[in-house]
C-alpha cells in the first residue's frame, strides 16, 4: 500500500509541475513538432503561453521534398505533405510550393480501373492548401522540371529532377525583421498602361526596406506577355534589389486573393517580396557559353565571392528547359553539383521553366558583382541559368 502511496505521490508532484513550473513545461513542449504543441496548447493557460513562447523561437525555414512517385492517386508533393507535416517543427506563415507540370495536371494509370485518369490540377491544389494553416499566404507554381533537396539535412545533394514527379514545399515560419509578401500582376486587355499604384499595394515600391523579389511569369505564350513582363521588371531593376525567377507553366495557388488558378487566357506576373535590413542576397546569371563543370564552377566562385552568410540561408535556381544534362552533353546534375561543391550547407531549390529573370547582383549594402554604371542590367533571358541566394538573417 505504502508503494502505491509512494506512486501516487510522485505523480501528484509531476502534476503540480507540469502545471504551475513554466520552465520546466516549456522545456517539455519544446521537443513537440508544431501539430502536437498546438494541441497541447489547448490543455491550460500556462501551457498555451508556454506553446506561444516555443512557437516564436521556431524561425527557420522548413521544407518538405517529394522526389518518388507512389501508387496513390494523390500527386507525390501532396502524399509527402500530409505526412511531413506531422513532424515539422515550424508554423508556416508564408508557403512556396513548386510541383512539375507533366504529374500535376496530366495523366497518370489509375492502377484500381487499370485506365488513366487525368489529375485536376485544382483539385491538386487544394489538397495541398487544405493541409496547410488557414491564415497561410501560399504560393503554388506548376514548371516543366524541379530542383529540389531532399529532406533531412540542408547538406543533402540537391537534385535536377527533368522528367517525373517531383515538387517541394517551402515552408516559412513568421521571422523577426522579415516580412513576406505575395503579388499577383496580370495583364488588363483593355488597358496598355500598368497602374503602377498597385506596386505600392504589394510592397514593391516606396519600401526602404524590399531586399529580394521572386518573379514568376505565366502564359509567356500569350499576345503581349514580355511586353507586360517588361512593365513589372523595369521598376523593380534597382541595383539594391535582387530580381530572380522565370516563366513557369502556370500558377495553381495564391491563397492570399482566393485565387487558384488564372482565367485560361490571360498572361502575368506572380511573386514573393522580402523585405527586412538583416536579408542579404546575390545572383549570378549563367549564360550559353557556361557549358562544362569548369566554366559552372566559376559562376558558383563568384556567387561566392559574395560573401553571403550560409547560415539560415536558402538558394534557388532558375534553369531553362533547354539546359540541364542536354545541355551539358548528357552529364546530369551539373549545374546542382556545382553548387553543393562551394555551398556545402545551403539547401538549394528551383525549376526548369521558359525563360529566366536575373543578371549578377550582390545586397549586403549598393554593392554590385558587376561594375555600377547607369546601365539598366538586362533581366530577362533564355537559355542560361539563375543561381541565387537568400540570407534571412541569424537565427537564435
Amino acid at each position: 500500500a505504502r508503494g502505491g502511496g509512494g506512486a501516487m505521490e510522485s505523480a501528484a508532484k509531476g502534476g503540480y509541475v507540469l502545471a504551475n513550473l513554466a520552465e520546466v513545461v516549456e522545456r517539455v513542449l519544446g521537443f513537440l513538432p508544431t501539430k502536437a504543441l498546438l494541441r497541447a496548447a489547448c490543455v491550460c493557460r500556462l501551457w498555451r503561453e508556454c506553446a506561444r513562447r516555443t512557437l516564436r523561437t521556431r524561425q527557420r525555414i522548413a521544407w518538405v521534398s517529394a522526389l518518388e512517385p507512389g501508387p496513390a492517386e494523390n500527386h507525390a508533393l501532396v502524399r509527402a505533405l500530409a505526412h511531413e507535416l506531422e513532424k515539422v517543427h515550424v508554423l508556416p506563415q508564408t508557403v512556396l510550393y513548386i510541383a512539375d507540370a507533366e504529374t500535376f495536371s496530366g495523366h497518370e494509370e489509375c492502377h484500381e480501373q487499370k485506365k488513366a485518369r487525368k489529375r485536376n490540377s485544382k483539385e491538386t491544389a487544394l489538397a495541398l492548401e487544405k493541409l496547410l494553416p488557414k491564415r497561410c499566404q501560399v504560393l503554388g507554381l506548376v514548371t516543366p522540371g524541379i530542383v529540389v533537396t531532399p529532406m533531412g539535412s540542408s547538406s543533402n545533394q540537391p537534385q535536377e529532377i527533368e522528367e517525373g514527379e517531383a515538387g517541394f514545399a517551402l515552408l516559412f515560419p513568421k521571422i523577426d525583421g522579415v516580412k513576406i509578401h505575395t503579388f499577383h500582376f496580370s495583364k488588363d486587355t483593355k488597358n496598355r498602361v500598368f497602374d503602377e499604384s498597385k506596386f505600392a499595394e504589394a510592397g514593391l515600391k516606396n519600401n526602404p526596406d524590399l531586399r529580394v523579389v521572386l518573379l514568376f511569369g505565366y502564359n509567356s505564350w500569350k499576345t503581349g506577355a514580355t511586353r507586360f513582363l517588361h512593365q513589372i521588371v523595369n521598376p523593380l531593376n534597382e541595383k539594391s534589389i535582387i530580381l530572380a525567377g522565370g516563366q513557369v507553366e502556370s500558377f495553381t495557388s495564391l491563397t492570399s486573393e482566393n485565387d487558384h488558378a488564372q482565367p485560361g487566357d490571360a498572361c502575368g506576373v506572380v511573386g514573393l517580396a522580402f523585405s527586412g535590413p538583416q536579408i542579404q542576397s546575390a545572383t549570378v546569371l549563367l549564360d550559353q557559353d557556361v557549358a562544362d563543370e569548369r566554366t559552372a564552377e566559376a559562376a558558383m566562385q563568384r556567387l561566392k565571392a559574395a560573401n553571403i552568410p550560409e547560415h539560415n540561408t536558402i538558394g534557388f535556381m532558375f534553369a531553362c528547359v533547354g539546359r540541364g544534362y542536354r545541355h551539358y552533353k548528357t552529364k546530369r546534375n551539373m549545374e546542382a553539383d556545382a553548387f553543393r561543391k562551394f555551398f556545402p550547407n545551403v539547401p538549394l531549390f528551383g525549376f526548369f521553366g521558359h525563360g529566366e529573370i536575373g543578371c549578377d547582383r550582390i545586397v549586403t549594402g549598393n554593392f554590385v558583382l558587376r561594375e555600377c554604371n547607369d546601365i539598366k542590367d538586362d533581366l530577362l533571358h533564355g537559355y542560361t541559368t539563375v543561381m541565387t541566394l537568400i540570407h534571412l538573417g541569424s537565427t537564435k
